[in-house]
């Protein structure tokens, strides 16, 4: 009996992508294997979405990496009203507010903002490696104020952050929007002089931070490219485009040759 599964003549492009390509058919449907897989990597999507972050394990592996950690919260009381009101996600929670203010840190360089956002899994994952991975791009010298795990969190949140501290630069680590091929991306914002009421366009994002996507190492060293010009050009945003890359080459250049290129 030959095989009920009709297969896709683009197969063998399965190996060089996580996308759902060359699926076959069996019949007038899909196989049910690919159905199995669909399901499960919904699934994983929703989990990714609804599963409460750890703070608790998150705070205990960045210290062991010597960052001194605060906590904080959205006025989203809860995982439905973040979800359902994104504005109160943006905002701080009156509570913590006056605690953040309390800490007495004012003025310094870089303000992280770890939040929890559409994917704890993503957080959980990718955030302590990123920043051990940063802390060895930037000066010995670059003052930080303690990172700040915030819950119920949308980007937003670290401009009223780092206003808080009279921050130069925040940088807001989030779960980006799950995918059914990643459920775990990590997002990265940076803002030059946040504060309350600024939007997208005044910051850089750099996206899908894990192994399988940007890793840790790349995604830092863009991060830092990005802070140094941000400091140098006293922006962020539209005005300041990812020239990184550039960097790169021009330092394989010297090294090729022994010439500045």
């Amino acid at each position: 009996m030959s095989d009920a599964v009709t297969p896709n003549p683009w197969s063998q492009w399965r190996s060089a992508t996580p996308a759902r390509l060359a699926l076959g058919r069996a019949g007038a449907g899909m196989p049910t294997d690919e159905t199995l897989r669909f399901g499960w990597a919904h699934a994983m999507a929703r989990d990714a979405i609804h599963s409460a972050l750890d703070v608790d394990a998150l705070e205990s592996t960045l210290t062991s990496q010597h960052w001194e950690v605060a906590r904080a919260r959205s006025r989203a009381a809860d995982r439905t009203t973040y979800l359902r009101r994104p504005d109160l996600g943006r905002q701080l929670d009156d509570k913590d507010d006056g605690r953040l203010r309390g800490i007495g840190r004012y003025g310094c360089d870089v303000c992280v903002v770890i939040g929890d956002g559409l994917s704890s899994l993503a957080v959980a994952r990718h955030a302590a490696p990123l920043l051990a991975a940063l802390r060895s791009q930037l000066p010995a010298d670059t003052r930080f104020s303690p990172v700040v795990i915030a819950t119920q969190a949308r980007v937003a949140l670290a401009d009223e952050v780092g206003e808080l501290f009279g921050a130069m630069l925040s940088v807001m680590l989030i779960g980006e929007r799950p995918g059914l091929s990643s459920p775990d991306s990590l997002g990265i914002y940076l803002t030059h002089s946040p504060k309350r009421g600024l939007n997208d366009a005044a910051r850089n994002c750099i996206s899908n931070v894990r192994p399988e996507g940007l890793p840790y190492e790349a995604a830092a060293f863009k991060l830092a490219w990005l802070m140094r010009e941000s400091l140098k050009r006293g922006l962020t945003g539209v005005g300041l485009k990812d020239e990184s890359d550039l960097a790169v080459l021009a330092q394989r250049d010297v090294r090729r040759t022994g010439l500045p290129g």
